[in-house]
């Protein structure tokens, strides 16, 4: 188990996880479209459920932009249905017990707590472009505000990509 973190322009680990309906979801069904994929410790707590909610708020910002947005915990599918169905959540959220997708993306580290040190899932962002290239990296992240930021920096990323006026696709 490491620590590291993908860096920005390095191709984003590969993962295949189920759905809060149990379908098997894969990074290569995001080719050719924006992904934020955040990682959070837990459904129903405070600042995972603030985070989810600025996510399904801002969902239609994020397809105009051409993204998905995609959350990954522990929690099993019916824990994520659940959260969905009791939130009235609009996007998917992942299911990743096993850590695999924790671990390559660095997403399960130490944390300090109280001055107790523990391994668990430290909430993390990443930007996934088109070409499955991490963009973007927000190591540690505050739930509150947090959807409006990854936003913003996609739409910085993605306007970079787009052709000039005038020329064609």
């Amino acid at each position: 188990m490491s620590d590291a973190i993908p860096a920005a322009g390095t191709p984003a680990p590969a993962f295949t996880l189920p759905d809060q309906d149990g379908r098997a979801v894969s990074l290569g069904d995001y080719s050719g479209r924006w992904l934020v994929l955040y990682f959070y410790p837990r459904d129903n707590t405070k600042g995972c459920t603030v985070e989810a909610l600025e996510f399904s708020a801002l969902r239609e910002d994020f397809e105009r932009a051409g993204a998905s947005v995609a959350g990954v915990s522990r929690d099993t599918p019916d824990s994520h249905r659940r959260f969905i169905e009791s939130r009235g959540l609009s996007l998917t959220l992942l299911s990743d017990p096993e850590r695999i997708a924790h671990e390559a993306y660095g997403a399960w580290r130490r944390k300090k707590l109280y001055g107790r040190e523990t391994m668990g899932t430290v909430r993390s962002t990443f930007l996934v472009d088109p070409r499955g290239i991490i963009a973007h990296v927000w190591p540690s992240v505050r739930a509150s505000g947090h959807g409006a930021k990854v936003l913003e920096v996609l739409r910085r990323h993605a306007g970079a990509n787009d052709p000039p006026e005038g020329a064609s696709r």
